[in-house]
Order: C-alpha cells, then sequence, then structure tokens
C-alpha cells in the first residue's frame, strides 16, 4: 500500500509541478496564442504532456526515497488535501469553465472577459494556484518522498515567475481596475478576517 501511495505521490507532483511551466508557455505570449488560427491547445496540451515526461525520467531513481516514513503524517496530509479540493470547489464558483482553463489568454475575441473579485477571489488572486499548492504539500507530507518535495519547490519557484507574469497580462487586460484590486487583494496567502 505504502509503494501504491508513493507512485501516486510522485506521479500527482509530476503533474502538479509542471502546471505554472505549462502556463509559463502561454503568459508572455498571450498575443501569439491568440493569432493562431487553430486551437492553441493542439500545441500546447502535447508540450505539457511532454514536460511530464522529462520530469519522470530524471526523478524516477528517487520515486522511492523517503525522508521519513511515519503513518501518522497522513492525518495533517488529509487536511492539506481537504483544503486544497474546498479550494477549488470555492475557485470555481464565480469564475466560469472557460476562464479556469485559460481561455481567454489563448482565444482572440473570447466573450468571457471579466474580472473576477467575488467569492474567493476577495481574499485571494490566485486561489487555484494555492489549491495546487495544498495538493503538492499534502502528498510531500502524507509519503515524505524526497522527490515530492523538490517538485513542490519548483513549482513554487516556476509559480512565482508565472504569477508575476499572469499580474501584469491581468493588469495589461483590466487596467486600473487590476491594478486597484492587485494592491487591496494577496496573491496567494489569503487574508482570513
Amino acid at each position: 500500500m505504502t509503494r501504491w501511495l508513493n507512485l501516486c505521490g510522485w506521479m500527482a507532483c509530476i503533474v502538479y509541478s509542471t502546471i505554472p511551466s505549462f502556463w509559463l508557455l502561454i503568459h508572455p505570449r498571450t498575443e501569439y496564442w491568440r493569432s493562431r488560427k487553430r486551437s492553441p491547445y493542439l500545441v500546447l496540451l502535447p508540450l505539457w504532456i511532454a514536460m511530464w515526461i522529462l520530469l519522470e525520467w530524471p526523478t524516477s531513481r528517487w520515486c522511492y526515497t523517503t525522508l521519513y516514513t511515519a503513518p501518522w503524517t497522513w492525518v495533517p496530509a488529509i487536511v492539506l488535501f481537504s483544503t486544497g479540493l474546498w479550494i477549488y470547489s470555492q475557485s470555481g464558483t464565480h469564475f466560469s469553465h472557460s476562464q479556469l482553463v485559460g481561455l481567454p489568454e489563448i482565444l482572440a475575441n473570447n466573450k468571457d472577459q471579466r474580472l473576477v473579485t467575488s467569492g474567493i477571489r476577495s481574499r485571494i488572486r490566485h486561489p487555484v494556484y494555492l489549491a495546487h499548492l495544498c495538493e503538492m504539500l499534502a502528498w510531500s507530507l502524507g509519503t515524505g518522498l524526497t522527490v515530492c518535495y523538490v517538485l513542490s519547490a519548483f513549482a513554487m519557484i516556476t509559480g512565482t515567475i508565472m504569477i508575476r507574469l499572469e499580474d501584469a497580462e491581468l493588469e495589461q487586460r483590466f487596467g486600473e481596475e487590476y491594478r486597484a484590486y492587485r494592491k487591496t487583494v494577496p496573491t496567494l496567502l489569503p487574508r482570513i478576517f
């Protein structure tokens, strides 16, 4: 059972850790992707899958190397999993499906060009990325795998860069409305009160 959970944790962290890199392909080049006649996802999704394979290859030698083995670590991991799932559910409340998958960023003449500042986004600007981080940290904490912690650190570094690029792109798209929102709402760690 432990070996299977470790394998699931490693694979999940590979997918989650490449999400910021996937968006790094998009945010600096939104005009390029919008200018394409065919769906950019025909190129972007195979590139994302290639990222999984490229990360799987060098990390496979550490996929069962643990920093610790303690069954009780699954208790706080379950809390993190639950928190991440709750944040995901709240992220979709005032956001359309096309916004969640990034269609306004890559499709020209997309009608869903609105800044959402209500719901969970009144407390945090990028809740989906926080949910991803909760899920990765849950797998890291529960499995104790070195590779999960390394992949989580990689995601945090690339995620920081990606969030800055996304903020710049949103500021360009929404102007003063986004600048005011950005000044009052934190990036990743929500205000509780």
